[in-house]
C-alpha cells in the first residue's frame, strides 16, 4: 500500500510538508504543493488507507457535488442524475462543496469513497479535481473543461446564450443595457459576461461599467444589485441578469420603487427556472438544458464504468425563451 512517506520521497519533500500539501494546510508554496499532488496521483495514493478496499469492491454509489444544494436550478439537475442512477441500481449522494477543503464533498473526491463523481462547483479548483482523477474513478465536470484522460466535461454554451439574449434586447431597440453578474470566480458568469459584451461590440454599443453589478447568483444579491442600480438615478432601459434567481430579486426591487416591467424597464434572465413562467410579467430568459445535462452526465459515468469509448467533451446549446418582461423602450413606442 502506498503511504505518505512514498509520496514525500517521490516529491522530494519531508513527510510533514507532504501532509500539509495534501490536506491544504500550512504555508506550502504552490509549486511544492503541485509536486506533492502530482506524486500522489502518480502513486495512486489514498488518504485514510481506503485505497485497497475500494479497489477490490464497488460502493454502488455516485457523488454529485454542487456549490449549493438550495435553489431551483439545482433541483432539475439533481432530478436528471437521480433518475439515471436509480435505473442502474446505484445510490446517489448529493453534497455541497461549502466548507472548502474540509467539506464532505472533498473527501468523496480525494478519498474515493464512491465509484464516480459529477461536479458542478466553482469553488473546487481544477488542481484538486485533476489530482483526484485516476484509473477506475471517472469524474464528470459540468461547465468547465479539463484536459485529463479520466475527466469528462459537459459544457453549456453560456457565451452564446448570453450573446443571443443581449442581441434580442438590442433588436428590440435597447442600447442602454445593464448586466448583473454572478460570483467573480464563476466560469458561467464570466462566459455570460463575454456574450453580453460581444453583442454590445457587434452593434457598436459602448460598454459602461456603471451598469455592471455583482449579484452572486442569489435572489438577495439580485435585489441589492438592483437597488444600487436604481440609486444611481440613471436607469438603463433594460437589465440582463446572469441568472433567473437574481432576476427575481430585481422584480422585487423594481416593484418596491414603483418601476413597472416592461413599461419602464425590460428584464432578461438566464436559466429558465420553473417559476420564471409564472412571474408577473412572465420572465424572458435563456433556457439551459438543466435536466438534460444531469441525465447526460450520469449516462456518461456509467459508460465510463463499462470502459466504453467516450469523448472527453460534450457541448450543449441554449434557447431564448421570449415572454412578457421585455418590450421596446419608451422612446421607440
Amino acid at each position: 500500500m502506498t503511504t505518505i512517506k512514498d509520496v514525500a520521497k517521490l516529491a522530494g519533500v519531508s513527510v510533514s510538508t507532504a501532509s500539509y500539501a495534501l490536506n491544504g494546510k500550512g504555508n506550502v508554496k504552490p509549486e511544492t504543493k503541485m509536486k506533492v499532488l502530482e506524486a500522489a496521483k502518480q502513486l495512486n495514493y489514498q488518504k485514510n488507507g481506503l485505497a485497497m478496499d475500494l479497489k477490490k469492491s464497488k460502493t454502488k454509489t455516485i457523488a454529485l457535488i454542487l456549490s449549493d444544494l438550495s435553489g431551483p436550478y439545482y433541483s432539475e439537475l439533481i432530478k436528471g442524475v437521480q433518475e439515471v442512477t436509480m435505473a442502474n441500481g446505484y445510490d446517489l449522494i448529493a453534497c455541497s462543496s461549502i466548507g472548502g477543503k474540509d467539506s464532505t464533498a472533498i473527501k468523496f473526491l480525494t478519498e474515493k469513497r464512491v465509484d464516480g463523481v459529477i461536479i458542478l462547483a466553482h469553488n473546487i479548483s481544477d488542481e484538486v479535481i485533476m489530482a483526484s482523477s485516476r484509473d477506475g474513478f471517472p469524474i464528470i465536470v459540468l461547465d468547465r473543461f479539463l484536459e485529463d484522460q479520466h475527466i469528462i466535461s459537459v459544457l453549456v454554451n453560456n457565451t452564446q446564450g448570453a450573446y443571443q439574449a443581449t442581441k434580442y434586447l438590442i433588436e428590440q431597440g435597447h442600447r442602454d443595457i445593464a448586466f448583473i453578474s454572478g460570483p467573480s470566480n464563476s466560469v458561467d458568469s464570466i462566459n455570460r459576461m463575454k456574450g453580453y459584451q460581444q453583442a454590445l461590440e457587434e452593434y457598436d454599443i459602448a460598454y459602461q461599467s456603471k451598469w455592471t453589478f455583482t449579484g452572486n447568483f442569489t435572489r438577495e444579491g439580485g435585489y441589492h444589485a438592483t437597488k444600487l442600480l436604481i440609486m444611481q438615478g440613471d436607469l438603463p432601459t433594460a437589465v440582463f441578469y446572469a441568472n433567473d434567481e437574481m432576476a427575481l430579486g430585481g422584480y422585487q426591487a423594481f416593484e418596491e420603487m414603483g418601476i413597472k416591467i416592461p413599461d419602464d424597464i425590460s428584464v432578461m434572465g438566464f436559466d429558465d427556472i420553473q417559476i420564471a413562467q409564472y412571474l408577473n410579467p412572465p420572465l424572458t430568459t435563456v433556457k439551459q438544458p438543466k435536466y438534460e445535462a444531469g441525465t447526460l452526465a450520469a449516462h456518461l459515468l456509467f459508460q465510463a464504468f463499462d470502459n466504453q469509448e467516450i469523448n472527453r467533451r460534450y457541448d450543449l446549446s441554449t434557447d431564448l425563451v421570449i415572454r412578457g418582461s421585455v418590450a421596446k423602450p419608451q422612446n421607440l413606442i
